[in-house]
This record gives C-alpha cells, structure tokens and sequence, in this order.
C-alpha cells in the first residue's frame, strides 16, 4: 500500500472522511491541534508536508534557502509570515509543481501566480501546435500526449490501429490510457511482457503521489493493483529496460509480436500549470521487424 501524504489525516480530509481524520489527528504526535478539521492548510503545514515529502531537516532547507533555520522554524510554525520572494524561493527549493506552489502562495496571503487553461485554450495554441508536430514527426511509430492524471490529451494516427479488441467503455473520454493498458478488457491480454510493464507503471505512479501527493493518481494507483495479476508478476528479471531511461514494451498483434521501447518527454521550463503537467509517450521500434510491420499498418490506414 502506498502512502499518499506524509500523514493519514491530509488524504482523510480531502476525501471528505472528516471524523476518521479527526481519528488520525488525535493519533499523531506531530499534528498540531490548532487548526479545525474543515479549515485550510496555512503556509506553515504546506511547507512542512513538502520539506518531509522531500526527506529535508529545517536545517537542509535553510541552507538551500540561505536563511537561518530560526527564521525558517518561525515561518514553518506561523510565528512569521513568509513574504512573495521567501514562499517563492521555498517551493523552488523544494522542487514543488507549479500548481502547490499557487497553493501555497494563497496559504501565505498572496495571489496564484502560475496559470492553468484547457489544453484547447487559444493562449496554448502555439504549445499545441508544437505537442502535434512533435506526435506527427514520430510516425509511423506510435506516440501520445497525456495530462497529470495519464488521460489522453492527443496521439497521433498510429495509436488507434493499435487498439484492436480493446473494450469501447475503455475508449470512452477522458480515456486513461494506463487503465486502457493494463485492464483486462483493456490491452493488458495482448502485452507480452505484462508483468514487467505492470510493474514499470506501478512505479511510475508510487513516484508521482510520492512527488504531488495527488489523490487521485493514488486511487488509480489502488485501482491498478486490484486488477488480475500477470502470469510474469514475481519475475524480477527485467529484461530490456534501460535503467530507467527506455521502457520495452511488447505487444501481440495480427503481424506478430511487436517490440517498442518507451520513453516520455515533459516541459521541463514550462511556466503554465497545463504545459508542465503534460507529457507526451513514444514508441521507437527496438527491431527491424517492428519497424517493418508499423511501416506496412500505416501505409495501410492512409
């Protein structure tokens, strides 16, 4: 079982189970009694939660702020109140995602500062114009962009052909496309190395409520754990994967096995809430014979 939050009472509280908060508040020795169940965070338990979230001591933190843990202890504990520039330096230290960052500048009295609009917003036109060209570029090899929740934002042409079988409520908007890969009425049937990618994903989201605390990627979390077991589940044996910098994939298919290696790209300098959640999964052919059965399916679909 993964760990949403540092403690049980943050995930209770945004679930809305007040009285099994309340339950947990009681039993934590580092709560602090001030604050009402139904009130929200103030600066001090955002910046808390993200310094723990981040393994930091006040002193690390200060250091890396170049301010004195006193001043950083006082502001952690409200006895001071953080200006602009010091909530704004903290969450950069802290490596905190530009959406808990305006989060935690309204817990400190300010205004949010970083925007978030639909993908479709015309602001993003030139955003989306390149995400495109970039899924267009990659074919005839598959590739798709997918929001902070892995739902379908775009793909190119050579994701559909590949979802032959798949059962139509899966595809169904927002289409999730790790719920569409790993349950059984999605691909997970026809992916030859399951219990590898199954563990990949596993991973790739323990990292990311780890890094967000986001709720809603630890349901899905949850919710993948409780599908089928792979018949390859306790194999350790991860053969193919690029520490952690390409990913294979191999999936079943009317010209055979295909063989991919994944890997995902992300706006690392993105000042938009929408661009730097985004992330866009490509598929390369990891041999010749993948490359030649994708070339002929394309050719096929135009």
């Amino acid at each position: 079982m993964i760990r949403v939050l540092e403690r049980p009472v943050d995930y209770l509280r945004g679930h809305g189970c007040a009285a099994a908060a309340a339950y947990h508040l009681a039993m934590d020795p580092h709560a602090s009694p001030s604050r009402p169940l139904d009130s929200p965070p103030g600066f001090g338990e955002h910046l808390r939660n993200w310094r723990q979230r981040r393994r930091m001591s006040q002193l690390d933190l200060a250091t890396e702020a170049e301010i004195s843990t006193r001043h950083l202890s006082f502001v952690e504990t409200g006895r001071s109140a953080p200006s602009r520039e010091m909530v704004l330096r903290l969450a950069e230290r802290l490596d905190v995602p530009l959406r808990e960052r305006n989060a935690m500048l309204v817990a400190a009295g300010f205004a949010p500062m970083y925007r978030e609009r639909p993908f479709d917003d015309p602001a993003l036109a030139p955003a989306r114009r390149a995400v495109e060209l970039i899924l267009r570029s990659h074919e005839p090899w598959p590739a798709l962009a997918v929001d902070r929740h892995w739902n379908l934002v775009a793909g190119n042409s050579m994701v559909a052909p590949l979802l032959a079988g798949v059962d139509p409520a899966l595809l169904t908007p927002p289409v999730n496309v790790i719920r569409l890969s790993l349950h059984p009425n999605g691909l997970a049937p026809r992916i030859a190395n399951l219990g590898q990618w199954r563990h990949h994903v596993l991973e790739r989201l323990r990292q990311q409520v780890h890094a967000t605390g986001d709720g809603t990627l630890a349901a899905l979390s949850q919710e993948i754990r409780g599908y089928p077991a792979a018949p390859d589940e306790h194999d350790l044996h991860l053969g193919g994967e690029l520490l952690g910098v390409a990913m294979p994939f191999r999936l079943r298919s009317d010209a055979g096995v295909l063989d991919f290696i994944s890997t995902t790209t992300v706006f690392g300098s993105a000042v938009d809430i929408t661009l730097q959640e985004l992330a866009l999964e490509t598929f390369l052919p990891a041999n010749e014979t993948t490359a030649d059965a994708m070339r002929t399916l394309a050719a096929s679909t135009r």
